[in-house]
């Protein structure tokens, strides 16, 4: 049974990592937030499979948390925020291009691996792959976050830092008490909200959700 979590739990820590990737290269911003979606249900599969051997309740109520507040909470604000004409545009503006977004992100995943590799002796016994590559997701994240100009993936790209601290966090601190459960619910919601607001008023003035486009506004204002 442990052999199986622990293959099982494996499998979900490569897909975690492609989607990391996927959110870099992506050029829509539906894509993009779908493919967040996607990350953060499997942040809850790991979280339910370490928490299957030991059983924790921790990581089951973690998991749940994840799935409501990241997979459904979060995606719905920034559907009824944003305006639609944002997710109808068929490609982002980025600061360089796909090829070398990909060989950078590439290459934070090896920088991840070999950072978190020090750290996986204090894992939880089924997945030391957790450090090492939530380490990783989380670098490429950044990396998105710094090529990214559009507000949507720029938000997305700082949740999916948190994925990957989170990837790791629930490796080597399975027990986590109750009001950092609680405080996941609330808190990451409540930013996804004041994101889209912003980016709501800032396409309404320039016609465009670019961070640049805030200098525009500061003008007009």
């Amino acid at each position: 049974m442990t052999a199986w979590l622990y293959h099982l739990n494996a499998l979900v820590l490569g897909l975690f990592i492609l989607t990391a990737i996927a959110m870099v290269v992506v050029r829509q911003i539906g894509a993009c937030l779908q493919i967040f979606v996607m990350q953060s249900l499997l942040l809850s599969a790991s979280a339910f499979l370490l928490g299957g051997a030991p059983w924790s309740w921790h990581l089951f109520a973690l998991g749940c948390v994840t799935i409501a507040s990241k997979a459904v909470l979060i995606p719905w604000i920034l559907r009824s925020l944003v305006p639609a004409q944002v997710y109808a545009r068929r490609e982002l503006s980025q600061s360089v291009g796909v090829p070398a977004a990909l060989l950078s992100a590439f290459a934070l995943l090896l920088v991840g691996y070999a950072v978190g590799m020090p750290l996986n002796a204090a894992a939880h016994s089924l997945s030391p792959g957790n450090v090492s590559l939530g380490i990783a997701g989380l670098l490429i994240a950044l990396l998105q976050l710094a090529v990214r100009r559009e507000a949507v993936p720029q938000i997305l790209a700082i949740l999916g830092m948190e994925n990957g601290a989170f990837l790791v966090g629930i490796a080597i601190a399975p027990n986590f008490p109750l009001i950092a459960e609680l405080a996941i619910a609330f808190d990451v919601p409540l930013l996804a909200f004041i994101v889209a607001i912003l980016a709501r008023a800032v396409y309404r003035e320039t016609g465009s959700t670019e961070a640049g486009s805030l200098a525009a506004l500061r003008e007009l204002a």
